[in-house]
């Protein structure tokens, strides 16, 4: 995810929060305080229509941000709105033309016909708590956890969500608290102390995460460089016979 990513649909509007939850995460946390005094009030975009933002999600998964919005505008602007019926009437070839793979064209048709054939009550989930959410989405094909938690914060609005799934997020949070490694029990307690608007530091994180607090780094282990052998110059072949 970055900061400021626009979804850029028509019932599109941004992440409420306030004061309220502002001071409640400067007051529990003073790194994050100091992050969110630097970057101030942060317009996310959210997209209301439950369908259309589990697409978008999809789309997501595992690719680029910018390679992520090329796809997305590219579906809005050939199709005009994502809705189920125009999802479940495209042949699967069609969708893969706008940039995303079969798998994830087979995902967006699976869900969209099961949503026409009222096999699936999207809407319901509006009635469910967030650990429920995760679990019904994840019985459809392609929804894990991830994608789940996606729609429950850029599309639901929910006020505590932190993932553990998000490269971007455990990036911040090691920029932040200059840890090396975020394991799941260090995520676990920075949860904690977030809640219940962990979804507010999230946006916060993937600021940081995005380049928004100058001199701010990741703290990550560097990966090492694996050499192509064949280019290697090894001591025992530079020794004159």
């Amino acid at each position: 995810m970055q900061f400021e990513f626009a979804i850029k649909q028509n019932m599109a509007t941004h992440f409420q929060y306030g004061e309220k939850e502002i001071e409640h995460l400067k007051k529990v946390d003073k790194r994050l305080a100091a992050v969110i005094d630097q970057v101030g009030m942060i317009e996310r975009t959210v997209n209301p229509d439950l369908f259309s933002a589990l697409v978008h999600s999809i789309i997501g998964q595992q690719i680029s941000t910018k390679a992520h919005q090329t796809v997305w505008e590219r579906m809005l602007k050939e199709l005009g709105e994502i809705t189920p019926s125009v999802i479940d009437s495209l042949p699967l070839e069609k969708l893969q033309k706008f940039g995303i793979t079969f798998k994830k064209a087979d995902y967006m048709k699976s869900v969209a016909r099961k949503i026409t054939a009222d096999e699936f009550d999207i809407d319901s989930l509006h009635s469910m708590p967030d650990e429920e959410v995760c679990a019904k989405l994840s019985e459809l094909n392609g929804i894990g956890i991830w994608t789940a938690e996606m729609l429950m914060l850029f599309s639901m609005q929910r006020p505590n969500v932190l993932s553990y799934g998000d490269l971007a997020i455990l990036r911040g949070l090691r920029m932040v608290y200059r840890h090396r490694i975020i394991d799941k029990v260090k995520f676990n307690r920075y949860w904690k102390r977030y809640t219940p608007y962990a979804s507010v530091a999230s946006l916060y994180l993937w600021a940081v995460a995005g380049g928004a607090v100058e001199g701010m780094k990741d703290y990550a282990p560097k990966k090492k460089k694996i050499m192509n052998k064949e280019k290697v110059v090894r001591k025992q072949d530079t020794i004159p016979v």
